[in-house]
């Protein structure tokens, strides 16, 4: 059964207000958020855009996210003063913005900021000439002069006498760093060389794999130091790697990376679902937001985790995790939520920890080996609370202190949903309740893969449900797309994101449904990024579609970030739909692509973990199987759950001309497997055992 919680926040809900600016008829929960700020905030729009240029005044673009603790810091110590706002409303046009709404505009703006002072994130506060080329920036400013940073105020002061007085020193610097935006921009253009398949070979994939493990950390797992983010492209591509060498430090690195994870506070131990990342080297102190993406991606790799081991505590752990989405982050109409605070009452974590006398009240009998597992101290494990985690595997602790393994276990689970009842009582993180398409694109592929590894047909219908509600509420005329959706009402043009993550969903939905009609959806949006997306003398794709005109650069993005980039899932998504469709075009677009990137990828194989999966797929030869046949239900999910990170998939219950995997392919009352690799086929083979040995 579904818990509905109620999540407010303080200024929504009060209606008595001192101040209210343009942001009130927003539906972003961050943007309400300074709705009653006493600086007149425009969200991003003609109006704004308009004032600036009527009134000849400098932009001050400031971007962060709801669930972004800094901005959060930076409001009540800046934008909730007065004084600093008589400052801000005098000299500038200040427009605020959603990050995760408009992913496009802190793209660009942060690139800016990273040229000027080398460092990024949010808050990023980015000041523009009235024509919207930046010309300074940076991210957190202290209300007075401290961290060796310039007070806001004075900034404010500072840049404001710039604009007037060195005008022209102004334009320059602007122009000078938009040529630099645009230059960079430039990777790939007039590279239209045929490009082989045979450029990446198995040398080359030892090689990233053995610069992944140069940043490994042997003893907390992981890759460099903290902050620490989960890095699950890496893993991924380790898992992966260990698949077709058998080589033990992958393997090793790997799964220490799962495992210390699974046991540290990044995750949450009494509820599930992962944080965004940890502050120290061994896990324990996550940044407490949790983002949808984040569980989605790690998801993924639970799931390749478990298919290629069988460890079960990977199932425990993904189960916990989808448990936890579906409860806390799942809407209604069957769409998922973008993200829960770091905070709640004004507190960072202060909803997830605990002091021992808590548990020991809560917990009662068995309290003293619970709290032993999860390292709850009388003084605590960090600021004088406790974060629960996991020191040593659950069988060596029984092991270690004599106790019999079930015994351990039904204590554990029976504490933590006592623990999780009591919590449910306290404040919670505020919600924030949007809908992204990339991301609920993201967690559909989760639940798809979720499913593949361990059966759970809650999986399967959940992601069926999800996309049911996405081609509801996000398709737009000429199945274009939107990119956020709130309150009834989808909005913002889509962006490349949106596009390749639902294409990739598609083709996952396809692999564990054999429904067709979803290969025909992915095809039929990727002519649209084609056509929309495509540079015209290249093989990348932009960020923006061809049609959106309030940005001043269209941007390429090919590095893996928190998210994979959009280039390499499309890149991915051809190489995929070529063999599917027979087009030799989009796989010719891939390798192309790929071929630009190679020494990039191989050499910095940590920032472009999705590129270097690419080569890995194309080193080690696709797999191409068919499963045909009236009851082809009956054996899939044993298919599904083999580990075969290098296969396309399509199964059907029927014979299909159009499709070439299935053409010439007859139906009948047995189900029949087919492998096909290296442009030859085995025979085709009725016992789906055998098949399995053969693949």
């Amino acid at each position: 059964m579904l818990i509905a919680y109620p999540y407010f926040h303080a200024t929504i809900m009060n209606d008595t207000h001192k101040h209210t600016n343009k942001l009130i008829n927003e539906t972003s929960v961050y943007l309400l958020q300074h709705a009653h700020n006493p600086v007149e905030w425009y969200p991003w729009g003609e109006e704004a855009l308009q004032k600036a240029i009527v009134e000849d005044k400098p932009i001050l673009v400031s971007i962060g996210y709801a669930a972004c603790h800094w901005c959060h810091v930076m409001e009540r110590e800046s934008f909730e003063d007065e004084r600093t706002a008589e400052l801000m409303n005098k000299y500038f046009v200040n427009i605020k913005i959603d990050r995760e709404e408009r992913p496009d505009l802190d793209h660009i703006y942060m690139d800016a900021v990273q040229a000027m002072s080398g460092s990024g994130g949010w808050p990023l506060n980015v000041f523009l000439t009235p024509n919207k080329m930046p010309f300074y920036g940076g991210t957190y400013f202290p209300p007075v002069k401290a961290y060796n940073r310039t007070s806001w105020k004075e900034l404010l002061q500072n840049i404001y006498q710039l604009f007037k007085e060195k005008r022209d020193e102004v334009n320059a610097q602007a122009e000078q760093l938009t040529a630099h935006l645009l230059s960079a921009n430039g990777f790939g253009m007039g590279n239209n060389s045929h490009a082989t398949a045979n450029l990446f070979t198995a040398d080359k994939c030892r090689l990233m794999a053995l610069n992944i493990l140069k940043s490994a950390d042997t003893q907390w797992g992981g890759f460099g130091k903290a902050p620490k983010f989960p890095q699950t492209f890496s893993i991924q591509f380790l898992l992966r790697h260990y698949h077709y060498t058998k080589d033990e430090a992958s393997l090793k690195q790997a799964l220490l990376s799962i495992d210390k994870m699974i046991m540290g506070g990044i995750y949450d131990q009494i509820g599930g679902g992962f944080a965004r990342y940890s502050t120290d080297n061994e896990w324990l102190a996550p940044h407490f937001e949790k983002m949808l993406y984040d569980n989605a991606l790690l998801v993924n790799v639970l799931a390749e985790a478990y298919q290629l081991t069988e460890n079960n505590l990977y199932k425990e752990t993904l189960d916990c995790t989808l448990l936890f989405i579906e409860r806390e982050m799942m809407s209604a109409e069957g769409g998922f939520y973008s993200a829960l605070d770091a905070d709640s009452e004004g507190v960072e974590g202060k909803f997830y920890v605990w002091t021992k006398q808590e548990v020991v009240e809560i917990i009662g009998e068995g309290a003293e080996i619970f709290c032993n597992y999860y390292n709850i101290t009388d003084h605590g494990n960090w600021e004088e609370t406790n974060i629960p985690r996991v020191l040593v595997p659950i069988n060596v602790f029984a092991e270690q202190n004599s106790i019999s393994l079930p015994y351990v276990e039904a204590l554990l689970e029976q504490g933590k949903a006592k623990l999780l009842v009591e919590r449910e009582k306290r404040v919670r993180p505020q919600l924030d309740d949007k809908i992204l398409l990339s991301w609920n694109a993201l967690m559909i592929t989760a639940f798809c893969k979720g499913y593949a590894a361990t059966g759970n047909p809650r999986y399967k219908s959940l992601a069926i449900g999800a996309i049911n509600f996405i081609e509801f509420t996000f398709i737009g005329s000429n199945s274009t797309l939107y990119h956020v959706y709130k309150n009834g009402n989808a909005k913002i043009a889509a962006f490349l994101d949106d596009y390749a993550y639902l294409i990739q969903a598609y083709i996952h939905l396809q692999e564990i449904t054999g429904n067709q009609n979803y290969l025909e959806s992915a095809k039929t949006l990727t002519n649209i990024v084609l056509r929309d997306f495509k540079e015209a003398d290249g093989n990348y794709f932009y960020y923006t579609s061809i049609d959106q005109n309030d940005v001043i650069i269209r941007k390429k993005e090919v590095y893996d970030g928190a998210t994979p980039s959009g280039n390499g899932v499309m890149v991915w998504n051809l190489t995929y739909l070529s063999k599917i469709f027979e087009n030799s075009d989009w796989n010719l677009i891939a390798i192309n692509a790929l071929a630009s990137l190679e020494q990039a990828v191989i050499k910095h194989p940590t920032s472009f973990g999705i590129w270097a999966s690419l080569m890995q797929l194309l080193a080690y030869e696709i797999k191409e199987i068919v499963v045909l046949g009236n009851d082809f239900l009956k054996d899939l999910p044993k298919l599904l759950k083999k580990y075969i990170p290098n296969k396309i998939l399509q199964v059907s219950n029927a014979e299909f001309k159009n499709y070439p995997l299935l053409a010439g392919k007859s139906v009948g009352l047995n189900n029949v497997f087919y492998l096909c690799k290296n442009y030859s086929c085995i025979e085709p083979q009725k016992d789906i055992d055998k098949f399995l040995e053969l693949v």
